[in-house]
């Protein structure tokens, strides 16, 4: 007999993959899971939008080392949602907005 994955299990696989084979998953499941379908962004991904990631998920979102993304909490220009003993959680949310910024600052 076959094994099921659940939904929830693969969503905390997907949060132990490296960020580039993430990418990669998702770019293949965006091109060919729904090609018949015609989901919106939110739709796909609106589950995300209240979890938090820690400082190296951060880092690896964002695409900058551990340095700059501590640069950018020192500096104040990304604050933690919540912390965890001595781990500091970052909103999806606030780190996706962040990201469209350092984006368009690049140009």
């Amino acid at each position: 007999m076959a094994h099921a994955v659940t939904a929830e299990d693969l969503f905390h696989e997907l949060k132990r993959m490296p960020a580039l084979e993430r990418e990669k998953f998702f770019v293949l499941l965006s091109t060919n899971a729904f090609r018949s379908e015609d989901l919106s962004h939110e739709e796909l991904f609106g589950h995300l939008s209240g979890d938090e990631f820690t400082a190296e998920e951060a880092s690896e979102y964002l695409e900058v080392s551990m340095s700059t993304f501590r640069r950018y909490v020192a500096n104040h220009k990304l604050l933690p949602r919540s912390t965890v003993g001595r781990s500091q959680l970052f909103s999806v949310s606030d780190l996706k907005r962040f990201k469209k910024a350092l984006k368009a600052a690049k140009g």
